[in-house]
């Protein structure tokens, strides 16, 4: 079995040793021995971590993504969670895309000012209920 140093896991996935160093400790990914100081990994680690990343890309949180490895290391992937997701992603894909409209309208918009924009009022109204909803 190839095992891979820190340096070397930390250069094929991007990540640095100080982030590999915290997967591991919070059992995202296991090292499997040290050469000196340095830890080993075997290489399924980049595998792992090529997981975890498209994880939180998809909005797991490291909790989450946690529960979808098995004790050696092989994803199982809940895919009702998946699909809730990926719902939750289109779901955002529609709100960017509105507020997307609506910033290029009142960037083209005719009125003298911003705030003689209609458009404009109406985004202000929605990012000032955004916030207060996320207060709570």
């Amino acid at each position: 079995m190839k095992l891979l140093d820190i340096g070397v896991l930390s250069e094929k996935s991007g990540l640095p040793p100080s982030t590999l160093r915290y997967y591991e400790e919070i059992g995202l990914i296991q090292s499997v021995g040290r050469h000196g100081l340095r830890r080993q990994f075997d290489t399924p680690a980049v595998t792992q971590l090529a997981l975890i990343s498209l994880g939180k890309m998809a909005g797991f949180s490291l909790d989450d993504i946690k529960g979808m490895f098995a004790k050696d290391g092989s994803p199982q992937l809940p895919r009702a969670d998946l699909h809730l997701r990926a719902d939750a992603l289109d779901d955002q894909i529609r709100g960017l895309t509105r507020l997307r409209d609506a910033l290029r309208h009142v960037a083209d918009c005719p009125a003298e000012t911003h705030m003689d924009c209609p458009k404009f009022k109406h985004l202000m109204q929605f990012a000032s209920r955004s916030i207060s909803t996320r207060k709570r």
